[in-house]
């Protein structure tokens, strides 16, 4: 793949796309989330098409960045509460991730979110930090902050996710 270039000019040689299920049975959830940090796995298309990126992953914690645009309004002219619970999504998913061992994964089974303030492209770059509230063998749950550049606090949430032996 060619490389492209993300948010905020990090280059990201692995491009957009998906890595074979092979692969990501083959290690940690963790490793599997520094490769795509690392460049060495493809990132996802949807932080391409809505313009948001991994940028740090540790043993229990995922942050994700973003800078909303015109591009993310509703017929209100807010950024719509899709692309706040997307990154929100993103980050709880990825923080449990990061706890999944070799041969196994995780998947969002219910989500729950505040929206604290309504979001604009004015709004400029907002950071999501979701970190594992409880790392259970099949369910597990986490939490997420979305602020601004100042801190200021614009949505919050909770996620359990689902945690599965990847199938052969």
């Amino acid at each position: 793949m060619s490389a492209i270039e993300t948010i905020d000019g990090k280059t990201m040689p692995a491009g957009v796309g998906i890595t074979p299920m092979a692969e990501i049975r083959a290690i940690s959830g963790l490793d599997y989330l520094q490769g795509i940090l690392d460049g060495k796995f493809p990132a996802p298309a949807i932080g391409k098409t809505l313009q948001f990126r991994l940028k740090e992953v540790s043993e229990g914690r995922a942050v994700f960045t973003g800078i909303p645009s015109a591009d993310h309004l509703n017929p209100i002219g807010t950024v719509h509460g899709g692309y706040v619970a997307t990154l929100l999504d993103s980050a709880l998913a990825c923080c449990v991730h990061t706890l999944c061992p070799v041969g196994y994964a995780s998947t969002s089974v219910e989500l729950k979110i505040n929206f604290v303030r309504p979001v604009f492209p004015q709004t400029g770059r907002l950071t999501c930090t979701g970190t594992v509230i409880h790392p259970g063998r099949q369910l597990a749950t986490a939490e997420a902050k979305l602020v601004d550049e100042a801190g200021k606090l614009y949505a919050h949430g909770t996620q359990t996710c689902s945690v599965f032996k990847i199938p052969d």
